[in-house]
Formats: structure tokens, C-alpha cells, sequence
């Protein structure tokens, strides 16, 4: 090796060094072991040690093939993106930097660099603001960071799960170090706010592009997996602002809606909604066709994440009705694979009927949050735990089901239930009837 090259890697150790020391330390370390809703159930085929080694596992295999780290800022910190694949051109979306800052901020103190890695997630983030809404991020970027010429503008579900893990990077490192988080996330929240949530409908557009009294898209018509009511309770008590209170109402009204008047013997909700019509509101499938495909109005991949989001929101806030929503969800799915959830299929129609005939992670591990509010679902969520525990797949599946045994594992964070739940002394229990 030359003296250059030994001076340059010298100078990056040195940096890399001075970077790791001004980390904070982590006020809530994985594993933390969260209480949810009385009456939920956790996995116990494996015991508590094991699943955290589960988790750490899959974080370990997540990391190294998904999280790249993409060049530096002019002070020298460096910025990282979650890629969509695993070679090195592959794109980044705003949902993949979401994901990607919710797991590193879930695995700090497992991870020594969880704080740096989860600053650069935020930096490449900031780099990249829609056209739009600058609070927010454009939703689809390319490798080579060069603007991409179909829009630049945001989609929902990114911007919110980056908002939440902004509020959970405020209890896990405070707010003294690189950014003030508490901060940021108002800002996101804002934006949030006032560009991508219905103003009459108070249901989450589909990005900032949306007219909101649009014709072919507006506030009505919808993906029920930006139905995150955790997040809009975690916002409201960060904010005081009653308009997560009405989102809450807004989402689990259209759900119940859908389980009642579209799939209720199997509360399965298609992957976009449209009202009845222009002047009845009421959610329907959407059609073949609508913004991604054939099965935009079926349970197919972006309706896959709706068990895990609002199985979620239950365990962690005990609502009763998205208690009532996911455990629907979870009975129907324990009844329809004979209790054999290696035979849950790749999307359904909303009256049960499979559509793949393959099983994938990424609609399983949702069940599987989703079967810890079934009651008698003890059998089929240890099933489902056993089938999804190490099973790798893809960015996308491999992102959500990470996720799901964050949930799963006892090891998922609320900040706003930690707030509410004394967390500045220190209490270990996540769980808060505590609503907006």
C-alpha cells in the first residue's frame, strides 16, 4: 500500500472514530422487552433470549444487504440509504428510509453505530425533499441521486414512519447531539399535516401530489396501508394537535366500513379504496388499474402490511377497535390455511379466494403480529414465528418482517406511550390507554 492510501485510510479511521465517540448513549438498548395490551399474547415456541437473538439475526442480514452507505457530507458524517436490492445500483425509496430509520433506532445499543447510521438515513433524506412539500421526501431515488424525471414528489407512508422514528430517536438519544429530533420530526409532522391528509376526509393522501378535490385521485381515494393509527396517536401527543385525534376516527372508520359492507366474512382490505362516488364517500375497492396494477383492488402488496399496522396500534395503545380489527383478520387467516400458515397464500380477493399460489414472508409475518390479539391464536402465532424467524427474501419482505419481529419479539417502541407511561423514570412498560 502507497503512503497516500495509508494517510487516507488513517484519516477515515481517525474520522470514523471521532464520529462514533460523539454518539449518545442509548437510553432504551435492544432488547427492551416492552409489555403490550393486557390479554395479547407473544410468541412462545422460542424463549425471550432467543427472539432477541432472532431479531439481531435478521437485523444483521438486513443491514448488510439493504443499508449503503452513500458518500459524505461536506463536515464529514456520513449518509447512508436503504437500498431496494442488493446490488449496488439498486434505488431507494422514501418507504425503505422509513423502514430503514424505525429499525436502526429499534437497535441501538446492539448496534454501536445505530446513532450514526440512523443520522445519515435522515441526512440522505433531507438531501432529497419533494418538490412539493420540501418537509417531506421525494419518494423514488435513483442511485446515482440524479433527479428523477416521472416526479419528485412524496408518498405517505415514508414520510410517516420517518416522523415516528424521529419522535423514538428523541427518547432513545435526547436531543443534544447532530440534530435537535424532536425538532425535525414537528417539521415532518407538519408537512405531513397540511399536505398529505384529506382536509375534509382527514384520510392520508397518497402523496403531496394529490388534489385533494381531485378527479381520478383526491382525499377519498386511498391505500389502507397508510392506515397507521399508532402513528397519528404517537403525533397527536407530540403536537396536541386534534388533527391526529380525527385521522385515528378517519381510518378505523373506513376500515370498519370495508369489513362490514365489502369483506366481512374475512376483513380483508384491498390495497386502494374509492368512494362509492362523488357524493357518497364510502370506501370501495378500487379498480384494475388504478395506480399500480390489477390488483390494486385486492389484498395484495402494499394491503399486506394492514394487519402488522394495525395490530400494532392495538397492542400498544389496547384500543378496542383496532383490537376488533386485526384479530378479525387474524381468525380469518387461522381458519382459511387449516392452522398451517406455511399455506397463507401471495394476496387474496376480498372474499377469501388466493391469488399467488406461493407463500412469501411478507404476507405472513403481518398475520403473525395480527394473531397475538387472537385470543386462541397461542398455536398458529408460534407457527407463524417459526416459519418467518429466518426466512430472507428481499428488500421489500424482509424490511416488514424485521419489523414484525421487532413486534413480535416484545421489542417494539412507542414514543408516545413511553412519554405518557413516565418514561423519563425510567418505567420498562410500553403499554397506555393514553390516546390523542
Amino acid at each position: 500500500m502507497n503512503p497516500p492510501a495509508k494517510l487516507f485510510l488513517l484519516a477515515w479511521a481517525l474520522a470514523s472514530s471521532a464520529l462514533a465517540a460523539q454518539a449518545a448513549t442509548p437510553r432504551l438498548p435492544f432488547p427492551q422487552h416492552r409489555v403490550y395490551a393486557p390479554g395479547s399474547l407473544r410468541p412462545t415456541v422460542r424463549n425471550q433470549t432467543q427472539q432477541d437473538a432472532d431479531v439481531l439475526a435478521a437485523y444483521q442480514s438486513w443491514k448488510s444487504r439493504y443499508l449503503a452507505q452513500a458518500g459524505t457530507e461536506p463536515d464529514g458524517h456520513p449518509r447512508y440509504r436503504v437500498k431496494t436490492g442488493t446490488a449496488a445500483g439498486s434505488t431507494t425509496v422514501s418507504e425503505g428510509q422509513g423502514y430503514g430509520m424505525l429499525i436502526v433506532v429499534h437497535m441501538a445499543g446492539a448496534d454501536p453505530d445505530a446513532q450514526t447510521i440512523f443520522d445519515g438515513l435522515w441526512e440522505f433524506a433531507l438531501d432529497h425533499p419533494s418538490t412539493i412539500d420540501s418537509r417531506l421526501m421525494d419518494w423514488h431515488i435513483n442511485a446515482n441521486e440524479v433527479a428523477d424525471p416521472d416526479g419528485n414528489d412524496s408518498a405517505f407512508d415514508g414520510d410517516v414512519d420517518m416522523a415516528l422514528a424521529l419522535l423514538l430517536a428523541e427518547r432513545q438519544w435526547g436531543n443534544a447531539e447532530r440534530f435537535d429530533y424532536h425538532t425535525e420530526a414537528l417539521r415532518v409532522i407538519a408537512g405531513i399535516g397540511a399536505s398529505t391528509l384529506g382536509p375534509a376526509s382527514r384520510l392520508p393522501l397518497l402523496g403531496d401530489w394529490v388534489d385533494p378535490s381531485g378527479n381520478d385521485y383526491n382525499q377519498y381515494t386511498v391505500r389502507t396501508s397508510d392506515f397507521v393509527p399508532g402513528h397519528f396517536r404517537a403525533f397527536g401527543r407530540a403536537t396536541g394537535d386534534p388533527l391526529w385525534t380525527a385521522a385515528v376516527t378517519a381510518v378505523q372508520a373506513a376500515v370498519t366500513t370495508l369489513q362490514t359492507e365489502v369483506s366481512p366474512a374475512t376483513g380483508l382490505l384491498p390495497d386502494f379504496v374509492v368512494p362509492v362516488s362523488a357524493n357518497d364517500h364510502r370506501p370501495r375497492p378500487a379498480p384494475p388499474g388504478f395506480l399500480e396494477g390489477p390488483d390494486d383492488g385486492h389484498y395484495y402488496y402494499n394491503a399486506g402490511r394492514d394487519p402488522w399496522r394495525l395490530g400494532t396500534d392495538a397492542l400498544i395503545s389496547g384500543d378496542a377497535t383496532s383490537t376488533a380489527q386485526a384479530r378479525k383478520l387474524a381468525q380469518w387467516v387461522r381458519g382459511a390455511t387449516s392452522g398451517d400458515p406455511l399455506q397463507i397464500a401471495g394476496g387474496y380477493r376480498l372474499d377469501g379466494t388466493p391469488i399467488g399460489n406461493f407463500f412469501t414472508s411478507f404476507f405472513a409475518s403481518p398475520f403473525g403480529v395480527a394473531a397475538m390479539l387472537d385470543p386462541v391464536g397461542q398455536a398458529y402465532l408460534d407457527a407463524v414465528y417459526t416459519a418467518v424467524r429466518a426466512r430472507v427474501e428481499n428488500y421489500y419482505e424482509d424490511s416488514v418482517t424485521l419489523l414484525c419481529l421487532l413486534v413480535m419479539s416484545g421489542n417494539f417502541l412507542d414514543p408516545g406511550s413511553l412519554f405518557a407511561d413516565g418514561f423519563e423514570t425510567g418505567n420498562t412498560s410500553a403499554w397506555s390507554q393514553t390516546v390523542p
